[in-house]
Formats: C-alpha cells, sequence, structure tokens
C-alpha cells in the first residue's frame, strides 16, 4: 500500500527545507512542491511500504491506498498517529469498520537493549550469538 500526501492536511512541515517525510524516507520519494509548499510521494511504484513517513508526520496527511485483496474497491486505510502507537481504521465498502492499534516503539526512546553480555569472538562462526556453543552437538 504505498503512501500518498493528503493536500489539504499537509501544511509542508511549516515551511522549512526539507519536510519530515522526506526526511525520512530510504528511498527518498518523498518531495516537496515549493510553490504549494505541500509534500507528495513522487513515484508511489517505488515505495518500500516501510510507513515510516506515514508514523513521522506531524500533521497526519500521510495515507495509504489499499490493495484490491486487502481493502475492496471503495474501501479506505486511514493511519493515525499518537505519542505511542498507530490506530490503523479501515473502512469497507459495505461501511463496516475495524481498528488496529499498533505500538510505534517496544521500548522507551534511547532504551533499546543493546544485548552488552554477547560476545562474537570469531565472525567465520555459523552460530548465531544468542545460541549456545554446544548446539552443534545436540543437532548433527
Amino acid at each position: 500500500m504505498p503512501s500518498y500526501v493528503d493536500p489539504e492536511k499537509c501544511d509542508g512541515c511549516k515551511g522549512g527545507d526539507k519536510t519530515a517525510c522526506m526526511y525520512i524516507c530510504p528511498n527518498d520519494l518523498m518531495v516537496l512542491n515549493v510553490e504549494e509548499m505541500k509534500a507528495y510521494n513522487q513515484e508511489p511504484d517505488a515505495c518500500w511500504e516501510c510507513y515510516s513517513c506515514v508514523k513521522i508526520c506531524p500533521q497526519g496527511a500521510i495515507l495509504v491506498r489499499g490493495y484490491s485483496d486487502f481493502v475492496p474497491l471503495g474501501g479506505q486505510v486511514h493511519p493515525m498517529r499518537s505519542s505511542d502507537s498507530i490506530m490503523w481504521t479501515v473502512k469497507f465498502r459495505n461501511g463496516n469498520i475495524k481498528r488496529f492499534k499498533f505500538p510505534i516503539r517496544t521500548t522507551a526512546e534511547g532504551a533499546a537493549n543493546a544485548y552488552l553480555d554477547l560476545k562474537c569472538d570469531n565472525l567465520d562462526d555459523e552460530l548465531l550469538s544468542t545460541e549456545p556453543a554446544d548446539i552443534l552437538s545436540k543437532h548433527p
């Protein structure tokens, strides 16, 4: 579901040189129309669908187009961002509405688990850093 910008809601991040969605897009798809001061997705077909732009937009101006197998013709998908989660509202063409809430973060900002007790001394080792060393002897 590639993203697109609702021009009614977009304020171009208040006239800065670079909008939040331009800053966060890993594929550099979001651009600013400087005449209208509105952002837009310059190539929706190349969208990775990571929804980083949806999560970061301070105005909630970035929406997603639903695929026909997920959102039948006439249906809509609207993300709404809060400080700790995103609420996805799916409105089906028959009028039914479903809402799904997902956390933006699972840990407090700056408190990511660094796995300080894991050590990797041998990069040629086939074991993952979380696997015990004797696992190979258990599984021939």
